[in-house]
Parts: C-alpha cells; sequence; structure tokens
C-alpha cells in the first residue's frame, strides 16, 4: 500500500492509522498532528488508511487544523456547560474563522459573569486528557441515543438527514455529542481557551423559532499566542464602531424604536450625506441615470422577481394574502422597480447599456441575533444599481463597475482590507435558488471567464449566490475578525425574462438583454462602520462631519473666530467654534479627543495681522497663514482626498 505524502511516498504492508504516519514522517511532525486529511477529506489521526492514498498531516499552523482545533473546544465548551446546566439542550456549535460557538437552550441562561465558570470546567475537562472516540450509529440507534439524551435540536437535525447518511457521534468521557468531525484525539490537547461573548440567536436563524444562547470563544495552541489575541482584542475594542461610533456621537439606537434601527445623529447624518453627494456625482460623471422609486409595492411584484418565493422570510409583509384584497411588502432590493422604468418604452441596441442608479432605503427581516451597529441592521441605505445590456457589453459593464467600486475603496482608504468571493449557487439547495441548472452553469462560467480575465484573486463559495445569479462579493472583516460582504456585483440570468424586457436588436428582432445588479459602495452604514473603526474615529478632512474647530485664544478674540467659523461654512466647510473662557490647550485637546482635523487658534497677534494659527490633529503646528492659504491648504486637502 502506498501513501502519498505531499513530498515523498511511502509503503506499508498493512492498514495504518494517520497517527501512525505522522510518527513515521518524524516526531516534531507526531507531536504536532492534531488530524489529517486522506484524499482531500479531513479525518481523524484514529483514521485507518487501508489502501493507496494521498495524505496530508494537519497541524495547527494549517487553517483546516485550527479548524478541527476550535471544532474539539466548542465540543469542550459544550459538555462543560452540560455538566453545570445538566437541563441544557444542545443545538449546533460550529468552528469559525475567529474561533467557535455553541448555540444552547437553556431554562435560565447564563450571563457574561456565568462565562468564568464554563471556563473552569473547561479547564478541569482539558486537564483530565479525556480521549475522544468516534462512532457511527444506524438512524434508529441514533434517534434512540438523543431521545435518552434528551436532545430535540439533535432529533431534529436527524430528521432532516437524507436516508442513507452516516450519523456519527464523538464521545468525550461520559459526554456525547452528534457531530460530523473530525475531532482532536483528546481533550488535553487544547492548550488555551477562553470564552469571549454571549448573545442570542435564533434556532435556524430563523425569527420565526426559539432564541437561544450564543457563546463565543476562542482557542490556540500555546498561552502566549492567547495573551496576545487578548491584548489585540482590547486594542480592537476601543475601535469597534458599536461603541467608538456611540462615543462620538454618529449614531444611537432607542429600545423603543427597536432593534436594527440605528438614529444617525448628526455628526453621522452629515458624513452619509457627503458619501452619497460624493457617490451620486461619481455615478452620473460613469453614465448612471438616477432614479427615485417607493419603498413597497404590492406582492404582485415580487412575485414576478422571485422574491416571493425565495426570499419572502427577509421581507417585511404587511396584509395577510388570504384576509386582505391587497398585499404590501416594504423593499429588500430596488431591481423589480428599476426593470419597470426599463420597460416604460421599446428599447433598441442602441439605447444599451441602461445603467440605472438610487440611493436607496431597503429593509430587510433581519434575526436579532445576527444584527450589530450599523454593520447589520433592518432599514439600511445602498447606492444601488442595476444595468441592462447586450450579451456583447457584459464583460465591459462588469469591468466598469468593478473600477468604480475601486475608486470609491481607494478615495476612502479601505482598498487595501478588502478580498473577492466568487459566490457560486448549490445545485444540492435548489430550493433557495431559481431551479435552471443550465442557466447557473452557463452564467457562472461565463462570471469566471470574467473574473479571471480580470486578473482578479478570488476564493470560490457554493451556497452564496443570490437566488437568481451568481456573483461577486467584496468582503471586508471588521475589528474582531468577522467578515462581511460590503460591495456585490452580480450577474441575473432568470429577471429579464421573468419582466419580459425586451430590446431590439439591429436586424429588427427582439431579444432579452443581460442584468447586472451592483452595489458601488455598497450599504452606505456598514461602510461607516468600517470606517468608524479603520479611522478609530480620526476620518479624513473630506469625510470628517467637523473638518476645523476655530479657538479664540481670549476673550478679546471671540467675535473674529465667529465670523471666521461663519465665513468657513458659507464657502461649503463644515467648521465649528469654540469661544468659551477656557485655557487654549483645554480647548485643543477637546478638538482633538473630538478628532476633528484642523484646528485655528485666533489670539490678539493673529487679529491684528488678519491670520491664523493652524494646527493639524496629527501633525501638530503647521504655523501661521493667512486665511487664504488655510483655504487653499484644505480645499487640495479635499480635492485630493487625502488620508491623514
Amino acid at each position: 500500500m502506498k501513501v502519498y505524502l505531499r513530498d515523498s511516498v511511502k509503503e506499508y504492508d498493512a492498514p495504518v492509522t494517520v497517527e501512525q504516519i505522522a510518527a513515521d514522517i518524524g516526531e516534531g511532525l507526531h507531536r504536532a498532528a492534531l488530524a489529517g486529511k486522506v484524499n482531500g477529506k479531513p479525518v481523524d489521526l484514529s483514521y485507518v488508511v487501508s489502501q493507496d492514498a494521498e495524505v496530508q498531516i494537519l497541524t495547527f499552523k494549517d487553517q483546516e487544523g485550527k479548524h478541527i482545533y476550535n471544532h474539539t473546544a466548542a465540543h469542550v465548551m459544550a459538555q462543560a456547560v452540560k455538566s453545570i446546566y445538566p437541563t441544557a439542550k444542545l443545538a449546533i456549535g460550529p468552528a469559525i474563522d475567529t474561533g467557535f460557538y455553541y448555540d444552547i437552550d437553556y431554562i435560565t441562561p447564563p450571563t457574561m459573569e456565568d462565562l468564568a465558570k464554563i471556563e473552569e470546567e473547561m479547564q478541569r475537562i482539558i486537564k483530565a486528557n479525556l480521549p475522544i472516540r468516534r462512532e457511527v450509529l444506524p438512524r434508529k440507534n441514533a434517534n434512540a441515543l438523543m431521545r435518552k439524551l434528551d436532545e430535540p435540536y439533535k432529533l431534529e437535525m436527524i430528521a432532516e438527514l437524507p436516508r442513507g447518511s452516516e450519523i456519527s457521534f464523538y464521545h468525550q468521557g461520559d459526554f456525547v455529542d452528534m457531530c460530523v468531525g473530525p475531532h482532536l484525539k483528546s481533550t488535553g490537547v487544547l492548550k488555551a481557551v477562553k470564552l469571549t461573548s454571549i448573545t442570542g440567536a435564533y434556532w435556524r436563524g430563523d425569527a420565526n423559532n426559539k432564541m437561544l444562547t450564543r457563546i463565543y470563544g476562542v482557542a490556540f495552541d500555546k498561552k502566549s499566542a492567547l495573551d496576545e489575541y487578548l491584548t489585540l482584542l482590547e486594542e480592537a475594542k476601543k475601535r469597534d464602531h458599536n461603541k467608538l461610533g456611540r462615543d462620538l456621537g454618529i449614531f444611537m439606537t432607542e429600545e423603543k424604536i427597536g432593534q436594527g434601527l440605528p438614529l444617525l445623529m448628526p455628526k453621522g447624518a452629515k458624513m452619509l450625506q457627503v458619501l452619497q453627494r460624493f457617490v451620486e456625482d461619481e455615478e452620473e460623471r460613469r453614465g448612471f441615470m438616477l432614479t427615485k422609486t417607493p419603498a413597497m409595492a404590492k406582492n404582485d411584484l415580487y412575485k414576478i422577481s422571485g422574491h416571493w418565493d425565495h426570499y419572502r422570510d427577509k421581507m417585511f409583509v404587511i396584509g395577510d394574502e388570504e384576509k386582505d384584497d391587497e398585499v404590501l411588502a416594504l423593499r429588500p432590493m430596488t431591481c423589480p422597480f428599476q426593470y419597470q422604468i426599463y420597460k416604460n418604452g421599446i428599447k433598441s441596441y442602441r439605447d444599451l447599456p441602461c445603467r440605472y442608479a438610487e440611493t436607496a432605503t431597503l429593509f430587510r427581516n433581519e434575526a436579532s441575533g445576527e444584527m450589530h451597529g450599523l454593520i447589520r441592521v433592518r432599514q439600511f441605505t445602498l447606492s444601488d444599481g442595476h444595468i441592462v445590456c447586450m450579451p456583447e457589453q457584459i464583460e465591459e459593464e462588469f469591468r466598469r463597475c468593478l473600477d468604480l467600486s475601486y475608486y470609491f475603496l481607494n478615495c476612502l482608504g479601505l482598498r487595501d482590507a478588502v478580498t473577492f468571493r466568487f459566490s457560486k449557487w448549490d445545485p444540492k439547495n435548489t430550493d433557495k435558488y431559481i431551479d435552471n441548472p443550465s442557466e447557473w452553469e452557463r452564467t457562472e462560467t461565463l462570471m469566471k471567464g470574467i473574473l479571471d480575465r480580470l486578473g482578479l484573486d478570488y476564493v470560490e463559495a457554493v451556497g452564496e449566490a443570490a437566488f437568481y445569479g451568481p456573483k461577486l462579493d467584496v468582503q471586508a472583516k471588521n475589528v474582531y475578525g468577522k467578515e462581511d460582504t460590503i460591495i456585490t456585483i452580480q450577474i441575473d440570468f432568470a429577471s429579464a425574462a421573468r419582466f419580459e424586457m425586451t430590446y431590439v436588436d439591429e436586424n429588427g428582432v427582439k431579444k432579452t438583454p443581460y442584468i447586472i445588479h451592483r452595489s458601488s459602495i455598497g450599504c452606505y452604514e456598514r461602510t461607516l462602520a468600517m470606517l468608524i473603526e479603520k479611522y478609530a474615529g480620526a476620518f479624513p478632512t473630506w469625510i470628517a462631519p467637523t473638518q476645523v474647530t476655530v479657538i479664540s485664544l481670549t476673550d478679546r478674540t471671540a467675535p473674529e473666530v465667529k465670523e471666521l467659523a461663519d465665513k468657513l461654512n458659507m464657502l461649503g466647510f463644515r467648521a465649528d467654534s469654540d469661544t468659551r473662557s477656557e485655557k487654549v490647550g483645554y480647548k485643543i485637546r477637546e478638538a482633538q479627543l473630538a478628532k476633528v482635523p484642523y484646528m485655528l487658534i485666533i489670539g490678539d497677534k493673529e487679529k491684528e495681522e488678519g491670520k491664523v494659527s493652524v494646527r493639524h490633529r496629527t501633525e501638530g503646528d503647521l504655523g501661521v497663514m493667512t486665511i487664504d492659504e488655510f483655504v487653499a491648504l484644505l480645499e487640495k486637502d479635499i480635492r485630493e482626498k487625502i488620508l491623514k
């Protein structure tokens, strides 16, 4: 039997475990081994290789190795929880990019203060070094075991497994949990774990289901790595937009208004206005036509678009189909509205591409456990747009969309913070998508060709497509490492035909166009959250809600200070004044704490000479300037979108 390793081949006369193969390669690798991959499939170290196979040993240095390490930590946490709260019911406990979590149903949910005792019990389990053993059971026995352990969520998952599926369980001492695996060989392999937060999450992410308690944690292969992570976490908290945005008076929430419905305060509203004007002007320069469409529509429209069949659980519906003559829904997207504008009159091939853009207020019924600050909300503002074009135009239009997003990302200083994801459909889950396999294959092949010719470095994600077509998602992470989509470009193979959208080609023949969905700067609220975290509130001058604070050195110069602030505002800048009877150093510190880019100080000498003393929040004293000199400096800073 031959075992093909990364750079060598080993031969064995009898079946051998993955752990034995690791030991044969070297003592160091054996000590570091967490699991293995056999012919591309992750497996436990105890997995027996009985025929020729490609084998890879996974360690904590491998992403898949970290995933298995975190998954085992989630099981140890579940065991600790069941030890302390015997009546708790286990739901799901996956590893994630930033660690792990477990969703659990408690009679009395734990609080943040209770995490310490759960951690303490986890340490006891780790110290016991319990062997972890895999067991596969027939469906009947699996159901019997879960009924005996009174685990209703696991029974529900078993019921949903296709007939003939392998149902596996992992044992740790007297604890057992249903899991595909793989896992570490014993609990003692875990070296450093920490529970980080606790929140609510609906079972299956569905607001109609019960609210469970989700506990997050992290795990590392050495304590020093955990300590380093916790230090970074403390730094991240200082940049967390959900706290910093409130502290700086950018946004707030109010329980009486509702979750996921943030209130943008004057500073935040001003920043969104600046961004919106910037985006709309640039889109117009690039050939987009502005539309303004209703925030709601009859469900007839959403039935044509497919939202009613594939997206209704994410929509806010007004009325009842069985009782009311007319049922309305708040719009989750603008696409079907803009299609109606396109259909208003016959379109020729000379009219294409037809580019529509809209700053749209949209509504999505997000689960309460998923909402976070400005990143995931129930009402948001999107730089939405749709391009109707001929087949031969689609690649150029796709490229133009990406170029526009690049421009905005560069101006915001976010270009280096993003990655790209090619989101594809899942043929095993056709209920989620328009069921047309041949069109999915054709459109995904088309998009992949475009992405490759553009030279994009992207990952593929099965199951992340829109229900009507594949998409390129521009991804960014928040300060805690949680990834979200900030911009998307999609190719839609279904909507034009559904809405009977056509154009007349050069031969007078009616044809069905292509549609590209795109968000040029994405969701404004989410982008604002990213900016708060990137700049820790110290925004570039062109975005900053207040660009200049004019400060009086003495009460004698207060009139000149107010006059100059008014003049700057009349010139189109954003200025305020500070004429309080406080020491100038105190007023400068106040302006710096408010993250104001420029401070202008007027004392008796400056008043007499008609000049100002200029300070920058990071560069310090810039010297004395005339008003015209400072205005020229400020105009250059804003015009060139300088990121300081």
